[in-house]
């Protein structure tokens, strides 16, 4: 907080009265990044796979894998933190997706986790965001699930 508060020239108890927590910033600030997700078209491959390539992108940008990264990790130990991430960040692209999908929660949140994880899993073994051609190969793997 003290290295936002001085990158925003303000004081630190200035954040704390607009957000309780780092984590509660970090989300807005990500909801901020991820928003809006683009808009899915007619045909369920192609839109599912612009989904990814999305995704993959905003991840890749300068701070933003970090930062995304950084918030699941510390909402492991911390139950009002993971609220947030749930019902702020998740929830609305759940939504979305079970609307435009027509399948289940469960089977949904296994693609935000299948994608989500793996482009993480990347940035944070080998330190910089997966590259084109191996987005390219996760959709098809991803989109598996939804054939059929």
């Amino acid at each position: 907080m003290d290295r936002i508060a001085a990158a925003a020239g303000t004081a630190k108890t200035t954040l704390y009265r607009r957000w309780p927590s780092k984590g509660a910033l970090i989300i807005d600030c990500l909801l901020d990044v991820f928003s809006p997700m683009p808009e899915l078209g007619e045909d369920r491959t192609a839109a599912l796979a612009g989904a990814v390539r999305w995704l993959a992108g905003k991840i890749g940008e300068p701070g933003v894998g970090a930062a995304f990264a950084g918030v699941f990790s510390d909402a492991v130990n911390d139950p009002a933190l993971r609220e947030l991430l749930s019902t702020r960040f998740q929830a609305p692209y759940l939504e979305m997706l079970k609307d435009y999908l027509g399948e289940s929660e469960q089977r949904i949140l296994m693609f935000i986790d299948v994608i989500t994880g793996t482009l993480l899993h990347r940035l944070g073994m080998i330190g910089r965001p997966m590259d084109d051609e191996d987005v390219e190969i996760l959709i098809p793997m991803a989109l598996r699930a939804f054939e059929a």
